[in-house]
């Protein structure tokens, strides 16, 4: 490998060859290839790694669209990241080489058909709300002829036409009781889990606690809702106040590292974690606990509004605590509650007569 220059940086070139594993058996390849991407991420979080910076001719009108949304349509940096990442494939897979003047109905069309392959209808819904305001947008800055934005169809979805992702509580607690804290990074993952199912938090929130986040005198937990640009304060129980001092006397405090975040990377390059490691982590320990099934991190949450509902909690309360601004976006938590319906259910009338004989019914 080339020798780094003065400031300790390394070009991905030279990384790529000194990786190179020269042929070999599939896990040798696979030890190489896993010590690069490694080695590559512990640089780029280091900002050691000298990349070389593709042409983008499209980079200005990125940056146009980034501020437009922002300023005139007041997005969040979370949903402007999602649609930043649709623009961006759209003007790779979509576009490709070819002006945006030269587009037509087509190949909007195809590009659509070809993320449909890939996403379920409800995700699809968001990517066609993406590229309509992108489109539009074009439009308005004399980059399009014709208004390509209203030659897309929206997928049809239907209200509440999904089962209901909430985990029983029982598997939440085995889920929970599953985790050897013992184990490198077991703390933290119980921490986050337990905040999750017992807090309602979404995975953007538990990765943005910071260690002042907790007010130890006051016993509370402050949380901010970035969807809702709020923030929430939480009494916390006992239980968690112990889980919380244990995780940082057990495992955050011998990491020794001093970023402000509450919860880290358990892996080299150390620094804050990604909302999207959560949802790894709850598959991880839910693989582990062979519980199975095809639920996400999300389930958690889920799992805690039906809780409260079972307790009597009202449904504006409950949307209140998860950070909703609406009732029915409470509503898609709360789809059904079996025990709920049981108590309003008709009984089945047995010896029904229809014409033509009579049909029993037990």
């Amino acid at each position: 490998m080339g020798a780094p220059d003065d400031s300790g940086q390394r070009a991905l070139a030279d990384i790529e060859r000194a990786f190179d594993p020269g042929g070999g058996p599939p896990t040798r390849i696979r030890l190489f290839e896993g010590g690069r991407r490694a080695y590559v991420r512990f640089l780029r979080a280091r900002n050691r790694l000298i990349e070389p910076k593709a042409e983008d001719r499209f980079a200005r009108l990125r940056r146009e669209y980034a501020q437009h949304l922002i300023e005139f349509r007041g997005l969040s940096g979370s949903a402007r990241s999602y649609h930043a990442y649709t623009v961006a494939d759209f003007l790779v897979r979509g576009v490709g080489s070819r002006n945006l003047s030269a587009l037509t109905q087509s190949d909007v069309e195809a590009f659509v058909v070809l993320r449909g392959r890939e996403l379920s209808r409800h995700s699809m819904q968001h990517v066609v709300g993406h590229m309509r305001a992108f489109l539009r947008f074009c439009y308005e800055r004399g980059h399009l002829g014709s208004r390509l934005d209203q030659a897309i169809d929206t997928p049809r979805t239907y209200r509440d036409e999904l089962p209901p992702r909430a985990l029983p509580w029982r598997t939440v607690q085995s889920l929970l009781a599953s985790i050897d804290r013992a184990s490198k990074s077991g703390w933290r993952d119980y921490c986050i889990l337990h905040l999750i199912s017992h807090y309602g938090l979404r995975p953007s929130e538990v990765v943005s606690l910071r260690m002042d986040s907790i007010d130890w005198e006051r016993g509370v937990l402050s949380v901010k809702q970035h969807k809702t640009r709020s923030s929430l304060t939480w009494p916390l129980a006992a239980a968690t106040i112990r889980v919380l001092t244990q995780y940082l006397a057990l495992e955050r405090d011998r990491q020794g590292w001093t970023y402000p975040e509450l919860f880290l990377r358990a892996r080299c390059p150390n620094g804050p974690l990604q909302s999207t490691a959560v949802g790894n982590i709850f598959e991880k320990r839910m693989r582990a606990a062979k519980l199975g099934g095809s639920s996400d991190a999300y389930s958690l949450r889920h799992a805690f509004a039906m809780r409260l509902l079972a307790r009597g909690v009202g449904v504006k309360v409950i949307g209140d605590l998860l950070g909703h601004r609406r009732l029915d976006s409470t509503c898609t938590y709360l789809r059904l509650h079996t025990a709920a319906l049981r108590g309003v259910a008709l009984e089945v009338p047995c010896n029904l007569t229809r014409p033509g004989g009579r049909h029993g019914y037990a």
